[in-house]
């Protein structure tokens, strides 16, 4: 289509309607009327006319805005409010966006009755809660007592945020053998946390592998631990995990031997055992005697009641006939390690104490404990005493003081 060219100075725009004709005088050109009758007056002033590098009229921003917010509905009220702006100063402006300022207005509208809908029956804490829910079982990997996994690049450290059930009769790098829930409240800090964690998990893992002797020697305890951010979403779960201190190693089969696959007998000798085990692991943080020697002669005290009570479920059981004899023999040998720890509690010095505390250790030599064990189908070969400084390997419960499970 092509643009016909302005107008002249002289020519106003619009219709043009062609003039009378006059004839042309003696003295030159005809001369036209002037003045209302004449067709070419009164002239009107300019106006633009059309022109094709003409600019439409802008778009209101606010409709823009109100339509968005009616959309993702996070805003509704914003998006009502800016919704009726737009309208009004869209009819003061001559701006388009109308269509834009009404659809923002109606969902926005809509949204708004929503949000006054959930507040009022409860619907929004209901789905917050399910939020974080949601958030705990993925921090947690949603493990479960028995279950076995494998972690990402095999290693049981650093941050994760799933892992691969796999079953715990093939390789797996971890198994699950607890699980508890830290109080609420501000998160307590990543130390609070892993002291906690470190303290509940060492001291849950014999209620899920009851003897410790059948736990491979290069085993230890792992955990997962709230951090910081799922704390904030409520996750407050620490799952405790038996896995392999080997580089690159992993484990096969379950380690898991409790009531649920061990005869009661088997469970009554391994929970007398585990009286033991559990005043051995209260040592002192003092490594030498002459550094603390109250707090070692307190340790002997509690060791020496423990001894105490392990000798009386021993002899209060009703053993088979084929372990009656070398159950009682071991009772035996505990009540002379008593009568050591005793003296050692009591000590005046710290030479007395070593004596009486040497004595009392041999007597708890894993040894002992063999035939009782053999007699009721338990592990006969104890695990490797890391610390050195003994432990309860006559009875078999685990490990004496800081022996690595």
């Amino acid at each position: 289509m092509s643009i016909p060219p302005p107008p002249g100075p002289h020519q106003p725009q619009g219709p043009f309607q062609p003039p009378q004709q006059y004839p042309q005088g003696p003295y030159g050109p005809p001369s036209y009327p002037q003045g209302p009758q004449s067709p070419y007056g009164p002239y009107q002033p300019w106006a633009q006319g059309y022109s094709p590098y003409n600019q439409p009229a802008p778009v209101n921003g606010l409709a823009i805005a109100s339509l968005v917010l009616g959309v993702l509905c996070c805003l509704p009220g914003v998006g009502l409010v800016l919704g009726l702006i737009a309208l009004r100063q869209i009819g003061r402006r001559g701006e388009r966006g109308k269509g834009l300022a009404v659809g923002g207005t109606v969902l926005s509208g809509i949204g708004l009755a929503l949000w006054v809908l959930l507040l009022a029956t409860g619907g929004a804490s209901d789905f917050w809660e399910g939020v974080k829910e949601g958030a705990r079982d993925r921090a947690s990997t949603s493990l479960v007592k028995g279950e076995c996994f494998d972690a990402p690049g095999g290693r049981l450290s650093g941050e994760t945020y799933d892992v691969d059930k796999v079953p715990c009769s093939g390789e797996h790098d971890g198994e699950v053998f607890a699980s508890f829930r830290l109080k609420g409240g501000s998160y307590p800090g990543e130390h609070s946390v892993t002291d906690t964690a470190d303290e509940r998990c060492y001291g849950l893992q014999d209620t899920y592998a009851m003897d410790g002797w059948a736990v491979p020697d290069d085993v230890d305890v792992y955990y997962l631990a709230p951090t910081e951010d799922s704390w904030s979403t409520g996750d407050r779960e620490v799952t405790c995990v038996f896995g392999s201190m080997t580089e690159g190693g992993n484990l096969t089969g379950s380690l898991r031997n409790d009531a649920t696959d061990l005869d009661a007998d088997q469970v009554a000798y391994l929970k007398a055992a585990h009286v033991l085990n559990a005043a051995l692991a209260t040592a002192p943080d003092a490594e030498y005697v002459e550094d603390d020697l109250p707090g070692h002669k307190e340790w002997a005290g509690r060791v020496s009641g423990a001894l105490a009570e392990q000798a009386r479920m021993l002899r209060g059981h009703a053993w088979p006939s084929g372990a009656r004899k070398p159950v009682t023999s071991l009772a035996a040998d505990l009540d002379r390690a008593r009568a050591e720890w005793t003296k050692a509690a009591q000590a005046k010095d710290v030479d007395a104490f070593y004596e009486h505390y040497d004595t009392g250790l041999r007597l708890l030599a894993p040894k002992t404990g063999v035939p009782a064990r053999d007699a009721l189908g338990l592990e006969t070969t104890p695990p490797a005493d890391e610390s050195g400084d003994g432990g309860s390997d006559s009875t078999g419960g685990g490990g004496g003081a800081g022996m690595a499970v």
